[in-house]
């Protein structure tokens, strides 16, 4: 059996007629007069009996019912669940399982709530950012999606030629911020969807689409982007194994095979440095999935600017 932590199972004194008054309840028990005559009051432990003074008298079976409500609040349960129990409306074990879906959702709100000062702390955050940020990292799953599909419908407007491909990858990337974010995830989150509300930002990634755009046909089939890029890192990384160094005439044949003949090499060295400047976007996502960050191959792209710039002199 188990033990009250005074060291044995806590029983009512002995008395005379077997009535207890609330100070020899709470004698008993350990508990204050103002704890029982509050839980008294509000219809959790009645009374058997008065006395002749008014005061009130409880038995043995009020004594067993006070500990119930005793062990019920201690496990965190509102006078509310401690009724329905002492009712016969709901069972320990029903009221117990709602109490741990009540506490996990508390326990998941803790964790956001600590990696929002965690942010803070570690940005030197404002009053206002600080609003900002605990507003965003509590957002649902609809609300950040609005976010994105806002985004997405601002920078795809008009572009029906551009990649489906593309259109999707950017509406699902990062929106799935988990139940229980690290204070890494949220700070993720809070940076992207700051980006993807900044109009700079937004400016850029309109111009990358419309480019995008302006390459495709309409059988260009989806997903072609993807496997250009491909065929970028494979080519320029086979010419970087051979040895050829971006100024090097050999250099002119990498870049026709990459971009075919005829392209306008400025423009392409324009969607390069956009490329760059929306790469933040991707990195910002993955750490929100928790996956590895994804590959920049820097040293193909630097070798295609590094070409390109020097193309003209050639």
């Amino acid at each position: 059996m188990l033990s009250h932590p005074g060291g044995g199972p806590p029983h009512p004194p002995a008395g005379g007629t077997g009535l207890l008054t609330i100070g020899e309840l709470a004698k008993a028990t350990g508990l204050t007069v103002r704890t029982i005559r509050y839980w008294s009051d509000e219809g959790v432990l009645t009374p058997v009996t008065r006395s002749s003074g008014g005061y009130r008298l409880y038995d043995a079976e009020s004594f067993a019912r006070l500990e119930l409500i005793r062990t019920l609040r201690e496990l965190g349960l509102g006078l509310g669940h401690v009724r329905a129990v002492l009712s016969g409306e709901q069972t320990v074990a029903e009221v117990a399982a709602a109490h741990v879906a009540a506490l996990d959702a508390q326990i998941r709100s803790l964790k956001v709530t600590r990696a929002v000062l965690s942010t803070v702390a570690r940005r030197g955050s404002s009053a206002e950012e600080m609003t900002l940020m605990n507003k965003l990292a509590r957002l649902s799953a609809a609300e950040r999606q609005r976010i994105v599909d806002d985004f997405v419908e601002e920078v795809f407007e008009g572009l029906d030629t551009a990649d489906p491909w593309i259109r999707e990858r950017t509406r699902t990337l990062g929106v799935a911020l988990p139940d229980e974010p690290t204070p890494e995830q949220v700070d993720a989150w809070v940076e992207l969807a700051e980006l993807l509300q900044n109009p700079d930002f937004r400016a850029a990634m309109r111009r990358m689409i419309e480019f995008n755009a302006a390459d495709r046909g309409p059988d260009t089939p989806a997903g072609a982007s993807q496997w250009f890029l491909r065929k970028l890192f494979d080519i320029v990384g086979a010419a970087r194994a051979r040895g050829v160094a971006p100024e090097a005439p050999e250099a002119d044949a990498v870049l026709t095979e990459v971009f075919g003949e005829g392209t306008d090499r400025a423009a392409v060295l324009r969607r390069i440095d956009l490329g760059n400047e929306v790469s933040r976007y991707r990195e910002l996502a993955s750490v929100i999935k928790g996956a590895p960050a994804p590959p920049r191959y820097e040293e193909e792209f630097g070798w295609v600017v590094a070409a390109l710039k020097a193309w003209p002199g050639r």
